[in-house]
């Protein structure tokens, strides 16, 4: 003789069904993140790979991530000839972007613009900051530690970013960065982001 069903024995049921519904909009969502990221890496790195060829130029050596040789095949010459994509490499699942500034002169080790996407209230955002050393301080117990600055220089939800406002963004910040270079005055580059961006943190490493 079958069991008598017991009250609230459908709750697994209700359970499932919600479960499913909900995997359904999320798979579609990481669809849709994929496919706008996709497209945006692309022209992030391009666009992040021609900084780096600039600065080459006068002899201001960066550090790529992702690194060229995961996303580029050059058949010729290194780094100014034609390029393609490496097979394989899969712009969409990049999740940082950056230059890195690797001078050793008036502490600009560690100058970097960063692309990030994060989440800020369930909602995937693209963020982009610059952070820079200020210097040292000494602490009692740990020694001396690097103070660093970071700057939010745009943060928008994925869907709403534009990239004219990227490019505009980055054209300004890097023909700062670039004179400052050739004056070999670190101090033109720190002022302009304190004077047109928002402070986020400080924090010590």
């Amino acid at each position: 003789m079958a069991a008598k069903k017991a009250k609230g024995d459908d709750w697994f049921s209700s359970l499932d069904a919600e479960l499913e519904k909900k995997t359904r909009e999320i798979i579609e969502d990481v669809g849709e993140q994929n496919v706008a990221r996709l497209e945006l890496n692309k022209t992030l790195i391009e666009d992040f790979w021609r900084v780096w060829k600039r600065f080459n130029k006068i002899n201001v050596h960066f550090a790529l991530e992702p690194s060229y040789t995961n996303w580029a095949v050059f058949p010729d010459t290194f780094p100014d000839g034609d390029w393609h994509w490496r097979p394989g490499f899969n712009p969409a699942a990049v999740q940082s972007i950056q230059l890195l500034d690797r001078s050793m002169d008036q502490g600009r080790v560690g100058d970097a613009l960063k692309v990030n996407y994060v989440e800020t209230d369930g909602k995937a955002h693209l963020r982009v900051t610059f952070e820079y050393c200020e210097g040292e301080h000494y602490y009692k117990y740990s020694g001396w530690k690097r103070i660093w600055t970071i700057h939010t220089l745009y943060d928008q939800p994925l869907d709403k970013t534009n990239v004219d406002d990227l490019h505009r963004l980055f054209a300004d910040l890097v023909r700062v960065w670039y004179e400052s270079h050739l004056r070999r005055n670190r101090d033109v580059l720190i002022k302009y982001l304190k004077q047109t961006f928002e402070k986020v943190e400080t924090f010590n490493q």
